[in-house]
């Protein structure tokens, strides 16, 4: 076999690859710890009142969703409940209204 095919096979894992199961596994193995840390972390610094965690949670909630139909899931609802929040947010503040335009005119301008 010519060097550049074994380089190929080793770096390339299809699922006609002997190693293919291996790989599978490890690679579930590695994102669920790295994605699992993530949230842990997340959840320390929520409970320290130095760095707000919900973006680390967040992070790690998106690192488990390349493997977990699970995370896709509990993502997708944080990112509605984060949006939301920012719309909530923002009409309480007065700043954007339902119904009205996005760019209202300047005052003094009617």
């Amino acid at each position: 076999m010519p060097p550049a095919a074994v380089i190929r096979s080793l770096l390339v894992f299809d699922d006609k690859h002997p190693l293919y199961p291996s790989y599978r596994v490890a690679k579930r193995i590695a994102i669920s710890v790295v994605g699992g840390t993530m949230i842990v972390i997340g959840i320390v610094l929520v409970i320290m009142p130095v760095v707000p965690g919900f973006p680390a949670i967040l992070v790690g909630l998106g690192i488990l969703a390349l493997e977990f139909a699970w995370a896709r899931i509990w993502l997708k609802k944080a990112k509605q409940k984060a949006g939301d929040v920012a719309r909530s947010f923002h009409n309480r503040n007065g700043q954007l209204k339902q119904g009205s335009d996005r760019n209202p005119p300047p005052p003094g301008e009617d």
